[in-house]
């Protein structure tokens, strides 16, 4: 290093950018022997069987160079039959693209649509990356509420109040992460009708659309305008997959030919071994599916139990894996709460802060754990309350 020569400074907009308080709780659980993680949405199934023989096979085959920036022809094909067939609506290969994971694929849909300054939507509480990607991508955060007295739902009003002349997209999450709330199919023509009115795309996360417990869930684009959505998915919660990375984004023809393009910079192209795995995880056996849904409700239905008969209140979810608890009668804000817990309890929960402000007086806990540790976990934040 030359003395007397200024130091090369950093981003200002990434320093400045607050830190997941996902990962905050995370890095502290990790330095604490035998903790009860009940903080990251990660599940506790192994990955199937053949979906690892199809990455090996592929591996040995020699699948293992670059692939089209969109993924190889046969898993999008076999994506279009599934958008079709479950989540109601028309595409075709050419309106999908292959991600790395559900993360960049969110990431690639808001750049493709958000130009610097440009307002977005958010919901809040929501996942914490929509607006750590909203501020890379220096755009406007219009954060809208999700109430309790609303179900968690979003309402028309506060996106009416919040839009502007500048805002270009609204994000929806459902089944939300973290809440667990479906947006049923009234309320989602609502919202698209609204976008409509004011020229708004729908970027509609559905990371979570097969782990569902009723009827209530739909596809944005399956009951708005197709034309103005972007979908965006992943294997890893589906499939027991989320070291694998792949996910995929449908779009109509203008937006999808520039998630495609926006690959190259990004990724290049999606790990190809992984890709064919996730060939074999949509077409093989889907039984592996319905047995991790059943285990997530029916870790929701004793989770919720336990929670109601101490007084605790709770949302049971319906949809993913996380049941959003009320902490407030700790008289401990939600951060302070979970460190105190992880602290003196071993058991490590999300804070609802980490999802924005909305959350305080919450924490969010992960039903993605094995049931004998989830339930003592579930107890000793009982005992901590009480």
């Amino acid at each position: 290093m030359v003395t007397g020569q200024p130091v090369c400074d950093v981003s200002g907009t990434i320093a400045e950018m607050a830190r997941s308080g996902i990962r905050e709780i995370m890095d502290a659980a990790w330095q604490i022997p035998d903790a009860i993680v009940l903080a990251v949405g990660d599940p506790n199934f192994p990955t199937p069987p053949h979906v690892v023989d199809a990455a090996d096979a592929a591996a040995r085959a020699g699948k293992t160079g670059y692939v089209s920036n969109a993924g190889i022809t046969e898993l999008r094909e076999a994506l279009a039959d599934k958008i079709r067939s479950r989540n109601g609506y028309d595409v075709t290969a050419n309106d999908v693209v292959v991600t790395n994971g559900g993360v960049e694929g969110i990431f690639a849909a808001l750049a493709t649509v958000l130009d610097p300054g440009d307002g977005i939507l958010l919901p809040d509480p929501g996942w914490p990356n929509f607006a750590m990607d909203a501020i890379m991508l220096r755009a406007r955060i219009l954060a809208y509420p999700l109430a309790a007295e609303n179900g968690f739902l979003p309402v028309i009003a506060d996106h009416e109040r919040l839009c502007d002349a500048g805002t270009k997209a609204v994000l929806l999450n459902s089944p939300s992460n973290p809440l667990g709330a479906v947006i049923d199919r009234a309320r989602m023509r609502e919202i698209a009708a609204f976008a409509a009115s004011r020229n708004l795309w729908v970027i509609s996360d559905e990371c979570y659309d097969a782990t569902v417990f009723d009827d209530r869930f739909v596809s944005a684009a399956a009951a708005g305008d197709p034309e103005r959505t972007i979908s965006i998915y992943t294997f890893s919660k589906t499939y027991a997959m989320t070291g694998w990375r792949v996910g995929y984004v449908a779009a109509p023809p203008r937006a999808i030919a520039q998630i495609a393009k926006l690959q190259e910079p990004l990724i290049s192209c999606v790990n190809v071994p992984a890709q064919h795995a996730a060939l074999a995880a949509l077409t093989g056996p889907q039984d592996v599916v319905a047995q991790m849904v059943s285990a997530y409700q029916e870790r929701r239905d004793e989770v919720c139990r336990r929670l109601a008969a101490a007084n605790v209140p709770a949302l049971p979810p319906s949809g993913g894996f996380y049941v959003w608890a009320d902490v407030r009668a700790s008289g401990l804000s939600s951060r302070d709460f979970a460190f105190t817990l992880l602290r003196e309890r071993g058991v490590a929960v999300a804070p609802g802060t980490a999802f924005g402000p909305n959350g305080e007086g919450f924490v969010r806990i992960s039903l993605a754990t094995e049931p004998a540790a989830l339930y003592e976990g579930i107890d000793r934040l009982i005992t901590a309350l009480a």
